[in-house]
């Protein structure tokens, strides 16, 4: 019986890991009616473990502040109150929901009691767990400093799992249903809003989700989309207007396959260590080559450029990556000679940058961004 157990568990562990979004899941509201996920689509969430004798428990003032200023923008807070941690969330659903809409005058959706911890934990917050796992307490904050030295004492490696550490812990969702950040308890809600506030905002949203891609699906980008792109390339703010760009957008395949075979002969080790190798512009099915004056000059307006491009490819589904090194190989190799020829370059200009792109095969995390090098001066 037991092994039977055991089996069913990892079964259904299996499920909730291969689940592709928030979407693919299914809870009970606080009335006990099977609620899909999928109805949020399109929404951005804040998903959040809850308890109402916690030292947390303010947070609810918070939380409603929060979500009454972002609402109107397609913001949703998704409240799960959870018994697990000290036993802070004692009664039914029904007597919690009273407390809160009693004190805190709250009016985000309320779910069932679950568990998020443990062979009985909600499988969507097994995998809300696989998405982003523990990140670890801010010791330099007092209430960080006093949780870690609490967890520490009952598990001296309690940071090394992904498990949720206690109440008011918050998944933030993009509007595809994607985690992009896990917040602990002790984290500031001033935190939480100014990453809400990015994924709200389309403009704002659309540069947070932008990634370097470097797997394609073999299909090429239609031309219309390709004219869309670089227009908004070219919209691109320059000194005093002088635009001082040139820009080739490669869509001959065989031109593409002739130059890559070169490539493949001089470089038969690097190709042999990607399996999924196509093409040496990271398998990209289509290319935007930008060019700058030859005597210099023009870089900073192209890189302005260049960024219009990808992020106008990110808001259509596409995905891009800025290359350097292919084209110090294209313009210092004899035998690519041809491939530059076939930009049709002019002779006061060389290629600066080329720019991959094509439909992504692949979903690249974000990597984190160091916010200490960042200074006011005020």
């Amino acid at each position: 019986m037991k092994r039977l157990f055991l089996c069913l568990m990892a079964m259904t562990s299996v499920l909730a890991l291969s689940a592709q979004s928030i979407y693919d899941f299914k809870v009970k509201d606080d009335v006990g009616q099977e609620v899909s996920l999928s109805d949020y689509k399109g929404k951005v969430l804040l998903i959040v473990n809850t308890a109402t004798r916690c030292g947390f428990t303010p947070q609810y003032k918070e939380l409603e502040a929060l979500y009454e200023k972002y609402a109107k923008e397609g913001f949703e807070i998704l409240d799960f109150p959870c018994n697990q941690f000290g036993e802070q969330a004692p009664g039914t659903i029904q007597e919690i929901h009273q407390f809160c809409t009693a004190n805190f005058n709250i009016n985000f959706p309320q779910f069932d009691k679950i568990e998020v911890n443990g062979d009985n934990a909600h499988l969507l917050y097994v995998w809300l767990k696989s998405q982003k796992g523990f990140g670890g307490f801010d010791v330099t904050d007092e209430r960080g400093k006093m949780m870690d030295g609490m967890l520490r004492r009952q598990d001296a490696e309690y940071d090394k799992k992904s498990d949720i550490k206690w109440n008011f812990t918050k998944f933030l969702v993009s509007r595809d249903g994607q985690v992009v950040k896990r917040y602990e308890p002790t984290d500031k809600m001033s935190d939480v809003e100014a990453d809400v506030q990015m994924e709200v905002n389309p403009v704002l949203s659309n540069i947070m989700a932008r990634r370097s891609v470097r797997k394609y699906l073999d299909k090429p980008v239609e031309h219309e989309k390709l004219e869309v792109v670089v227009r908004a390339g070219i919209n691109a703010p320059s000194g005093g207007n002088r635009q001082p760009w040139i820009v080739r957008v490669v869509e001959d395949q065989k031109l593409i396959a002739e130059v890559t075979e070169i490539f493949k002969q001089e470089n038969t080790e690097q190709v042999n260590r990607d399996k999924n190798f196509k093409n040496m512009f990271r398998n990209a099915p289509n290319l935007i080559c930008v060019c700058t004056p030859a005597n210099g000059g023009g870089e900073l307006d192209a890189g302005l450029l260049g960024e219009n491009i990808m992020l106008a490819a990110q808001s259509m589904g596409l995905g891009t990556c800025c290359l350097g090194g292919p084209v110090r190989w294209l313009v210092a190799n004899e035998k690519a000679k041809f491939f530059i020829d076939r930009l049709d370059i002019p002779a006061d200009y060389k290629l600066n940058y080329i720019i991959a792109i094509g439909y992504p095969d692949e979903q690249p995390a974000a990597k984190p961004r160091d916010a200490s090098k960042v200074k006011y001066i005020k």
